[in-house]
């Protein structure tokens, strides 16, 4: 049985879904503008891939036909984010970003990993 309103996609209402978009795209901008001599063509496109892939998650799994199923894509998109924040960490050691920026983004990505969290408690153990 379908847990969702088959008449809305669903996902747009979800603030970490909202913010997880947002979050992608201050990264996907930072990208173009990466203080490297050389392009590191396969790591910007990994970042940008694993950044974009925290709101395609919640959207997939929003989308999918059980709780069990959702709460999986939740975890996935959780992974995306840590992966993101690995891969800026290592932008930021090798001197690619600013730390001040850097540490805006992981703590943009604190809190959506805790919306994610809350969300996936509250779809796991719900209020009865």
């Amino acid at each position: 049985m379908n847990y969702q309103d088959d008449t809305t996609l669903g996902y747009e209402e979800l603030l970490v879904w909202q913010r997880a978009v947002e979050w992608a795209c201050g990264i996907i901008n930072l990208s173009g503008e990466l203080k490297t001599d050389r392009k590191h063509y396969r790591l910007i496109e990994q970042l940008e891939s694993a950044c974009t892939s925290v709101a395609m998650n919640i959207a997939e799994g929003k989308g999918r036909y059980s709780k069990k199923e959702f709460v999986q894509f939740l975890f996935i998109a959780r992974g995306s984010l840590y992966e993101t924040i690995t891969l800026l960490e290592i932008f930021r050691k090798q001197g690619w970003i600013e730390p001040t920026f850097f540490n805006k983004i992981k703590s943009e990505a604190t809190e959506i990993a805790k919306m994610l969290n809350s969300l996936i408690s509250s779809i796991k153990h719900p209020a009865q």
